[in-house]
Formats: C-alpha cells, structure tokens, sequence
C-alpha cells in the first residue's frame, strides 16, 4: 500500500505563496509519500491552478518525490504539444513523473477547444497512440483521422524509457476496459464512491484476465477526499461545504472519507480493500494540518493492517 497527497491548486488570485508551497512539498517528501497529484481544470469559478506548471514548480522543491496529473482530458491537448511538454518535464525531475489522462465524457464546452465531442473517443485513442509514437519512435511518420507526421523528430525523449507510467481514468466499464488496452494503469475519480470503485476493479479485473495480462505489471489507483477531524459532525460540513465549491451541489459526502482517527482509518481500508494499490489523499482544506495528522495518526494503521 502507498499513499501520494493532493498539491493544493485552489489559488485565489494574489494569494499564491510560494514558499508555503515549498515548504509543504518538502515535508510531504520527508513523511514518505509515493507522489503529489494535480488535476485538470481549465474552466470554472473555483480558482484552479493549472497542472502541468504545478508539477514544474513542484519538480524544482523537491528532490524524490513523484509527480502526476489524475488527469489530463488528453483530447482538449494536441498530443504532440503535450507529449513535448512531459518530456520535458520528466528529464527536469530526472524521471519523477506520473502521467493521467481522460476522455473527459461529453458534459464539456468542447467548441472552445475545436473538438467534435462525437468523436470525443476517437480522438482520445488516437492522441494516446500519437503521444507513445512521440515518446518512443526517432522519427515518427504517423497517417491517423486527425492528426498526420511524416518522418517527424521530437527530442528529447522522456527520463523514463519507454514513457513515464500511464493511467487512465474513467467511470463507464467501457472507459474501464480501455485503460488495460492502452494504460499501465487505472485511477480511480475522487467523486466516486468506494463501492463504484470496487465494481471498476471487478471490471478491470476480468479485462485483464481476458487480455491474459499479467496483472502485478497493471496499477491500481483511487483519489479520496480525506478530512480528519475529531468532530465528526463538523468534518461532515466542511467536507460538504468544500466539495460543493468543487461540484456546485451539496450532498456529495458519501464520496470522501471524514472524521476522527479511526473513522478514516476504517474509510481508507476500505478503499484499499476495494483493490486500491495507491491512495492519493486529496486534502480539501488546512492541508498543512491535514497532512501531519494523516501521517501521524491514520496512515500506519492502513499499512499495517
């Protein structure tokens, strides 16, 4: 079991601290976590920096921990740009980075992007298959629906031969099985709930037993919002109202893990226990505080169990 943490990126404008964050990334490394996590944001009232200059800036503070995206909405990107930009990334961290990426669904204001939302999937697949060709191939001649290169070069590769580890997220048992056919690995959303998540795993499971693929070589990971507090009833608030600023509705508490002590540790076994490999904690407010507390007082007991 290994557990990464969220890198706050709800910024109000004016308010960004760099040396907050520097501080908090650095301690986040020397209590042990596996990686830090952004995600993808572009529009939408809640101040959200955006990912992929998170992770650079992250990448210069730290000096272990790994860095990912859970994820990217890949088809709103030119995979070229974008397979450029995580090259580049993964050789300044000298191979510390994690790369998530989505179709994003249909609920998006795709025309501000230019892409054609029928044929969002088409798209997704073919910006993957253009992306590895990036990553991996010296010259690269690719004839696909939307995007063509004819003996093209893009250097540098990435640190990590072949390519930094993939996950796909997703929620419909379709978007599941796709992430065997094209990931190293499946995330699962923050905004589902541990037995959706267990339902995916049981999808993925059967995907890959059918693919014959061996599955210790295929990660599972799942996103939690977490919130320890020794008043239960407050946590439930603060989760809800925080979430609410995320989503836009209320009433979205059974998807996070709140409480004192034992009540997370009890959420997040179960999480582990639903199949998760890899737990992100997503810290929704006071992080700093959240963090410490976390690792003092919950996480091994998860570990140990």
């Amino acid at each position: 079991m290994r557990f990464a943490i969220s890198i706050p990126q709800r910024v109000p404008d004016g308010t960004f601290d760099p040396a907050w964050l520097r501080d908090y990334l650095r301690r986040a490394e020397s209590l042990g976590f596996h990686s830090a996590w952004t995600q993808e944001a572009v529009f939408g009232s809640a101040p959200t920096l955006a990912p992929l200059e998170l992770m650079t800036f992250a990448a210069a503070c730290t000096e272990r921990l790994r860095l990912g995206c859970a994820v990217f909405v890949s088809p709103l990107h030119n995979p070229v740009h974008i397979a450029k930009s995580i090259s580049t990334l993964d050789q300044l961290s000298h191979g510390r980075v994690e790369i998530g990426v989505g179709s994003g669904g249909r609920g998006r204001m795709f025309s501000a992007f230019e892409v054609d939302p029928a044929h969002l999937i088409a798209r997704f697949t073919e910006g993957l298959r253009l992306m590895k060709a990036c990553w991996t191939e010296s010259r690269i001649t690719f004839s696909g629906r939307f995007w063509q290169l004819d003996c093209a070069a893009v250097e540098p590769k990435p640190f990590q031969k072949p390519s930094p580890p993939l996950w796909i997220g997703g929620n419909h048992p379709t978007a599941v099985r796709r992430a065997v056919r094209y990931g190293n690995g499946f995330f699962g959303a923050g905004s589902s709930t541990t037995e959706q998540f267990a339902q995916q795993v049981r999808v993925l499971r059967a995907a890959l037993s059918e693919a014959q693929q061996d599955s210790s070589t295929f990660q599972i990971a799942k996103r939690v919002y977490i919130a320890i507090d020794n008043d239960a009833t407050r946590a439930r608030e603060r989760v809800d109202a925080e979430l609410k600023q995320i989503y836009g509705s209320s009433g979205l508490t059974a998807v996070a893990v709140y409480g004192p002590p034992e009540a997370c540790i009890a959420g997040l076994r179960e999480v582990a226990e639903a199949g998760a490999e890899l737990i992100q904690l997503h810290l929704l407010f006071d992080e700093t505080e959240q963090m410490e507390r976390l690792a003092a007082e919950v996480l091994g007991a998860v570990q140990n169990e």
